[in-house]
């Protein structure tokens, strides 16, 4: 039974609590600031310790910790757990600047602890057998990667007003919040950004000034992207297509799905269809950091596969600003 460290008590920090116990492979513990939300988590779970600060909780012993804090903290926490023999998952975005990353880096090659980034969607059935049938070139070469989706936020994240979202310092807006869970899917895919020019407004949330609407052109080395996003229309849908030499690709993540097309003016055949809970990818996600912590696995998102992802982040806003194209 691994000894598991949740920093961080909002939304994502409750889910990885919960999802870490249906493991049963972990026992559970909480660090959060604020005492009333720490006591109401603790007492929901069950769980058998909890603290309120990260000094309190490093006086004991856990083998890996889950990064639930805002993005700006990610960095020095994961530093600080890595000093202890503590193995960190952090949750997405890695940061919000390249600072520290290098000293962090130089860490983990030193340790050699076991570090992963939760990008969850490279849990999920449908896109794990995409890609392979990808990889394995069933429909030729990749040549273009198309995205189409968006999700109503404030349905989710009512709270959004209150919480990270509001700044891009940290890790707030659209580009940050969920279209680098995209740009990581596709990354994963048909490989690393090497260009990309964006453009990016804030359109329709109350109560926030950062962009809830994204546009990305990327280039892939040889494969042509283009990344369309928002976070206010009613209806929730998640569309990635790989055009391929000899066909095409789909995911379809409000479907749980990957469909086929290799027929000219063919319909797009369904490939597999999987009946998934909300916790089902967390719940992924989590055994695949206690097989990492058992030595049983690779990271499925590595800090350097991360890395490459928050760069693309980073060049995508100051594409907004700059309104120019940007190399990775």
């Amino acid at each position: 039974m691994k000894q598991i460290l949740i920093i961080g008590g909002g939304s994502i920090g409750e889910r990885h609590v919960r999802c870490f116990q249906k493991t049963g492979r972990a026992n559970v513990v909480l660090c959060e600031t604020n005492e009333e939300l720490r006591q109401q988590i603790s007492t929901s779970y069950r769980l058998s310790d909890s603290f309120k600060s990260l000094d309190d909780a490093l006086i004991k012993r856990f083998d890996g910790a889950v990064i639930c804090t805002p993005a700006q903290l990610h960095i020095p926490m994961a530093q600080r757990l890595m000093e202890r023999g503590i193995a960190p998952l952090i949750e997405k975005p890695l940061s919000i600047s390249l600072d520290g990353i290098s000293d962090l880096q130089a860490a983990v090659d030193g340790s050699q602890l076991p570090v992963s980034v939760a990008y969850v969607m490279r849990q999920h059935p449908a896109l794990v057998e995409m890609k392979n049938a990808l990889d394995a070139e069933a429909f030729g070469r990749p040549v273009q990667v198309v995205y189409t989706g968006g999700q109503h936020f404030p349905f989710y994240r009512p709270a959004y007003r209150e919480i990270y979202y509001t700044r891009h310092e940290t890790g707030g807006g659209a580009i940050q919040d969920a279209l680098t869970h995209v740009m990581n899917t596709a990354e994963w895919i048909v490989g690393p950004v090497t260009r990309l020019v964006a453009d990016a407004e804030h359109c329709v949330l109350d109560g926030v000034n950062v962009e809830d609407t994204a546009h990305v052109i990327t280039r892939h080395e040889t494969v042509l992207g283009s990344f369309s996003l928002n976070q206010h229309q009613p209806v929730s849908e998640s569309r990635l297509t790989v055009v391929c030499e000899r066909g095409a690709a789909r995911f379809e993540g409000h479907r749980s799905r990957w469909l086929s097309s290799t027929q000219p003016d063919g319909p797009w055949q369904v490939e597999n269809e999987f009946a998934l809970e909300r916790d089902d990818l967390f719940v992924r996600q989590a055994d695949a950091f206690l097989d990492q912590l058992n030595d049983e696995a690779l990271p499925v998102c590595s800090l350097d596969e991360a890395l490459q992802t928050l760069k693309v982040c980073l060049a995508a806003l100051h594409s907004v600003r700059t309104e120019q194209w940007v190399q990775i």
